[in-house]
């Protein structure tokens, strides 16, 4: 079949899945109200069923009131017992698949169920309607006309007790089908290689002869591929290799610390970028629109939404609201209950709506990466922006960057503790550091207030980071690769001291 022919087919077949989209951006609150009692009553038989007696929950009243707001050491235990075979505990189907977390900091590992429901209806699911939003939305697109390069933290499956875990990637390649190889490179050989270091070097080998069209990856991980593309192809920029490369789906890390070095390799000013949502537990929300850093929440792949204002997270005034109760501009951290059996979990991520109407997003952290050691409340979002204004200001690029308090000891005063590695380190560092403390004032009312006449903030300190000291933690850690990256924001010190500590000895080779 010819590939023109090929890309009008695909491109029709996706776009038919706008109307269903159309649907739940027209009746949102009505979407998430109906899929709940799907799932109450999908589940009504299974152990958790029967104990909170799903059968006869009517209302989102009563489920909030009934079951309990739960994290994964509450869910520990029978995870534990599916994975050792035991079916019909929280869902009704056997879970088969377990993803292992690939956490930024816990040195335990999670094991997150992922049914066969959660894998096809929503895993694979957003794979299509991240592809049907942008062809709606790029009509000249000629997406099918080559390949997408994909880059997951993918290493081996591990089987035990008739169950499988592994990295997520790792899951939905092996349980794709089989047509979907030819449409992506590199090969699923090379894809699910263990080592990463080899396997960097592997990809970089199978793809640059291939017609690539589009990139798919974290955008830390995806950067380090490509500039080993340039170097061993000799190229100035990624045009040079993949004429015909048109856009670069992204998630897992925030895209702006990255943004200015991306656009120096990819320098057409019509070049894409989409940015996705997703985690071990579920897909979440996708850009529907170009040139947006908005992302629309996905409202009809199992999962029903809850969230928690942060400025109630936590403390005995929590508020749980649904959806229909949001508003814009406020702080939450995230409940899920999915098609694959999480009941009311906190998945651990902050988000921020900026629509109503639609529902559009933006992940602003996580609940657990802030720092609130003086009651600055800042987070991850706060620290990009301002690192972002200030690199501009002062011609600086940043690979990668920590930041933790620095306690009050006796009359001293406390203040923020900043490590960045930087590519091209700023001329004057104390000027670095002085704008970085008014960007960080002027986006933080609360950091601001703290930092007045160095009432209880003293200026920050800001370090830089050796070359290679953030991938050398990762590869110390066995977490090089795929969703796994450095603790931005800590409220304790234990691993700016860590890096500190790493940051003082010979710099690495690799």
């Amino acid at each position: 079949m010819p590939i023109p022919l090929v890309n009008s087919i695909a491109s029709w077949f996706l776009k038919k899945r706008f109307h269903q989209i159309e649907l739940f951006l027209k009746y949102p609150n009505e979407v998430q109200n109906e899929l709940l009692f799907h799932l109450l009553n999908k589940a009504k038989d299974t152990e958790f069923g029967k104990k909170y007696d799903f059968d006869s929950i009517k209302n989102y009243k009563t489920f909030s009131e009934r079951i309990p707001v739960s994290t994964y050491e509450d869910y520990k235990n029978v995870i534990e017992r599916s994975r050792l075979g035991e079916t019909n505990i929280f869902w009704p189907s056997p879970i088969k698949w377990f993803a292992k977390s690939s956490g930024t900091t816990n040195a335990k590992s999670k094991f997150i169920p992922v049914s066969a429901e959660s894998l096809e209806d929503c895993h694979y699911a957003a794979s299509k309607d991240l592809l049907c939003m942008y062809l709606n939305n790029n009509e000249d697109s000629q997406l099918f006309t080559g390949k997408s390069l994909r880059l997951g933290g993918s290493k081996e499956l591990y089987k035990e007790n008739g169950t499988v875990f592994g990295d997520l990637s790792a899951i939905l390649i092996d349980n794709m089908p089989f047509w979907a190889e030819f449409s992506s490179t590199p090969s699923n050989r090379v894809s699910l290689m263990s080592d990463w270091e080899t396997k960097m070097q592997a990809i970089v080998d199978e793809t640059i002869n291939e017609n690539v069209t589009s990139l798919a990856g974290v955008p830390s991980w995806m950067l380090v591929l490509l500039n080993n593309v340039l170097e061993t192809t000799g190229k100035e920029n990624l045009f040079d290799v993949w004429p015909n490369l048109e856009v670069y789906f992204h998630g897992g890390v925030s895209f702006v610390p990255y943004a200015d070095q991306y656009k120096a390799i990819l320098p057409k000013s019509d070049f894409r970028y989409y940015e996705i949502y997703n985690a071990s537990e579920g897909f979440f929300a996708i850009q529907d629109q170009n040139n947006s850093s908005e992302l629309l929440l996905m409202l009809d792949y199992g999962i029903f939404y809850e969230f928690i204002p942060m400025d109630t997270y936590g403390t005995p005034n929590q508020k749980v609201i649904p959806l229909s109760e949001v508003e814009t501009d406020v702080n939450y951290a995230v409940i899920i209950t999915t098609n694959a059996g999480l009941w009311r979990y906190k998945i651990g991520d902050t988000i921020r709506f900026t629509s109503t109407n639609p529902y559009r997003i933006k992940v602003s952290g996580r609940t657990k990466h802030h720092i609130n050691a003086f009651g600055e409340e800042l987070i991850i979002e706060n620290a990009e922006d301002a690192l972002r204004r200030v690199c501009k200001s002062c011609n600086a690029e940043i690979v990668d960057y920590t930041a933790a308090p620095v306690f009050m000891k006796g009359k001293e005063k406390g203040s923020h503790e900043w490590l960045i590695e930087f590519k091209n380190p700023p001329q004057n560092v104390d000027q670095f550091k002085e704008e970085l403390d008014q960007a960080l004032q002027s986006l933080n009312s609360d950091y601001e207030a703290k930092r007045y006449n160095n009432m209880t903030l003293n200026m920050p300190e800001v370090h830089i980071a050796r070359e290679h000291l953030f991938y050398d933690w990762l590869k110390k850690h066995n977490k090089l690769g795929g969703q796994h990256k450095i603790p931005r924001l800590s409220n304790n010190r234990e691993y700016m001291d860590e890096l500190l500590q790493l940051n003082a000895t010979a710099t690495s080779t690799s």
